[in-house]
């Protein structure tokens, strides 16, 4: 994610001038008893699966118990009402014998739910849809649970990290937030840790367009409304989801044998927007000869004009940009890094919120690598602008740790990239770019932690690197400038 706010960003002349601009392992049902004096079937205890996944930040975002392998999400949704009916089928195995599970789900009137074809009881606890088989579910089975529902989709209100979900516009909707925002839009099992495969299939007035993630699967017409599919059959987080629905500019095409699409709300004016995402696969094309091949099935972005979205977020395979990026011309900075995290953030996600420099640092690092490739500036002249003009609270947030209250502060972002540089300046360009390649293809479409970071860097230059990121990542004092570690011993 990449915030308009101006501390977070940083122009290209005041670089020249050195001036910084902060802009359970499974088990199997026991063999039938072969006689009469076998020993009996042992009987199995189920319980109801967890509230939440165990977030140290966030205890109650998502559910245990399962595991969910994809999401089939059909809505239909009238912007005039305001009011979106659906039903969203899970395709999950258990994790644990279940009597009951869980499902994120905030607002909206759960009307019925059934589980493997058979009526289910279901209740509601805050967001939490409590759901209870008719019977129980077995650890290692596969299950499908089929939801519908109904109602005003609302955001979620969140006092620290501000509002994010479903968003009713002047023509349509915008479906869009960090760390959650699907649960207002469809039942899910709400955190990055279980990843899946989404289908989405959105039905609008005729003369809307609906875009998602994933693959465009076309469009059917009949009676007035449209009906939009979308397929992302790559492991996604549920807060990378979205649905944008309004009048656009689209541009389409292909780039590798992927689909390329496009869309610039008609709100926004004709130029810097429509231009800076026109890059979008020049920049995934050099991001992808440092970081690997491009994980994803399709390309493309979207640009909103709304006055609650001041971010761009990296929304899989498409990333939603707020149009305040390129209202002072065209900008291939933030566009560069949306893409960073399809690698960083997407296609290796983060298994709990605590590491989300993993996410950030990477991403605000590819910004400078892209300049560094334009020449409009080095990632050395970067880095050492923000080292020695950062806010001292930069240097007291430790990005590895930094806090709920502090998850997406400057620390998270320009510390974080300031680590992924004194670890190139530490272990050289060669080493470097091969731990940020092997990275990319080792953990892709799968979680991962800081801890597992440290030790693949550790194992790919063959030098210990622990006081390296213990300092960056963990210190709350300014560290040494970084050096060269001497790799020949």
């Amino acid at each position: 994610m990449r915030v308009t706010r101006h501390r977070l960003r940083m122009s290209v002349g005041l670089l020249v001038t050195g001036a910084l601009a902060l802009s359970g392992c499974d088990s199997s049902a026991p063999e039938a008893a072969s006689s009469a004096s076998a020993s009996p079937t042992p009987s199995r205890t189920f319980t109801a699966g967890a509230e939440g996944v165990g977030d140290a930040y966030f205890p109650s975002y998502g559910n245990g118990g399962y595991d969910v392998g994809r999401y089939t999400v059909k809505v239909r949704y009238d912007p005039a009402k305001d009011r979106l009916t659906g039903t969203t089928t899970v395709q999950g195995t258990a994790t644990a014998d279940l009597s009951s599970f869980n499902l994120d789900l905030a607002g909206l009137t759960v009307t019925a739910v059934t589980v493997d074809g058979a009526a289910a009881t279901h209740t509601r606890k805050r967001n939490e849809l409590v759901i209870t088989p008719a019977s129980g579910l077995i650890n290692g089975n596969g299950f499908v649970a089929e939801v519908t529902y109904e109602g005003v989709p609302k955001p979620l209100k969140n006092e620290i990290l501000g509002e994010g979900g479903f968003l009713h516009t002047a023509e349509g909707a915008i479906a869009l937030g960090q760390p959650e925002s699907a649960s207002t839009w469809f039942p899910v099992n709400d955190h990055p840790s279980d990843k899946a495969a989404y289908d989405f299939e959105v039905t609008v007035p005729d003369g809307l367009t609906a875009v998602s993630n994933g693959v465009p699967g076309g469009k059917t017409s009949a009676d007035g409304w449209t009906t939009w599919k979308w397929s992302e059959k790559s492991p996604m987080a549920s807060y990378l989801s979205t649905l944008v629905i309004g009048k656009f500019r689209i541009t389409t095409g292909e780039h590798k044998g992927r689909p390329v699409y496009n869309a610039v709300a008609t709100n926004v004016a004709k130029g810097a927007a429509d231009t800076s995402i026109a890059q979008t696969v020049k920049v995934a094309d050099y991001l992808e000869s440092v970081f690997g091949p491009y994980p994803f099935d399709a390309y493309g972005g979207v640009v909103v004009s709304d006055n609650r979205i001041s971010y761009a977020l990296e929304t899989q395979s498409r990333p939603v940009y707020s149009a305040g990026f390129f209202r002072q011309g065209e900008n291939t900075e933030v566009v560069a890094h949306e893409l960073a995290h399809q690698w960083f953030g997407d296609s290796v996600a983060i298994g709990k919120w605590e590491d989300i420099w993993l996410n950030e640092g990477f991403a605000t690092y590819a910004e400078w690598l892209w300049a560094e490739h334009t020449k409009e500036y080095t990632a050395k002249q970067a880095f050492d602008i923000r080292y020695t003009q950062v806010p001292a609270q930069v240097w007291k947030t430790p990005p590895g740790k930094p806090g709920v209250k502090q998850l997406f502060s400057e620390s998270v972002y320009q510390r974080g990239g300031m680590t992924l540089h004194a670890l190139r300046v530490a272990v050289g360009d060669k080493a470097f770019f091969e731990i940020v390649k092997t990275w990319a293809a080792e953990k892709r479409n799968g979680t991962a932690t800081t801890a597992e970071f440290v030790a693949l860097a550790e194992r790919v230059s063959g030098k210990r690197l622990g006081p390296l990121f213990d300092a960056w990542l963990y210190g709350t004092k300014k560290p040494a400038p970084p050096k060269a570690l001497d790799l020949s011993s």
